[in-house]
């Protein structure tokens, strides 16, 4: 009997300690969901919210300068590079004939310039849920990258970035407004000279 209700203790206790752990990672996603809402607020220029610190992003491709992150960072504006903004309708991921041109637009700059890297940003407007939305930018930033690689640009040279309904650049509750934040953004970096 002693054999068996070690045992017992075991699952017991090896089920308390899983538990503590699941609980545990569960407030680190809260924490993590939280600042996407302060993103939020101090793009609405709410002076109450501070700005996001600094921090650094780990990943394989060196930074890229002009994000709409670093714009809001900053108080600006995220101004255009040489790469135009494609636009998508509501609830869709899928490219437009118009998206497809400006597409191939930037495949051909991209290899008429071979040192370039492209930070593709996924964007939605503020309908739907957080988690929905960060998503569906994912998949609007994946098909312009799936598209450009059709069109024969390396993989290697392009990355994407969800930001959801996070970064609009319009707030007003308006069609027009809601186009304009249901868009993939392109940044473009140059790469770092290999010695």
């Amino acid at each position: 009997m002693k054999a068996g209700s070690g045992l017992v203790n075991s699952f017991w206790i090896g089920l308390l300690l899983w538990s503590v752990q699941a609980i545990s990672g569960c407030a680190t996603e809260a924490a993590k969901k939280a600042e996407p809402f302060r993103l939020a607020e101090a793009a609405a220029g709410s002076s109450t919210v501070p700005l996001p610190a600094q921090k650094s992003i780990v990943s394989s491709n060196p930074p890229s300068s002009g994000s709409s992150l670093d714009a809001l960072r900053q108080g600006k504006a995220a101004a255009d590079g040489p790469m135009k903004t494609i636009y998508f309708a509501f609830d869709s991921y899928d490219l437009t004939v118009d998206s497809r041109a400006v597409l191939k637009v930037h495949a051909a700059w991209l290899k008429a310039n071979p040192s370039s890297l492209v930070e593709i940003e996924g964007h939605c407007d503020e309908r739907g849920t957080t988690e929905y939305n960060l998503a569906l930018g994912a998949k609007r930033a994946r098909a312009a990258m799936d598209y450009l690689m059709a069109l024969g640009v390396n993989v290697s040279r392009l990355r994407t970035i969800s930001y959801g309904e996070e970064l609009p650049v319009c707030r007003d509750a308006t069609e027009a407004c809601y186009l304009n934040n249901r868009r993939a953004r392109f940044v473009e970096s140059r790469s770092r000279p290999v010695s």
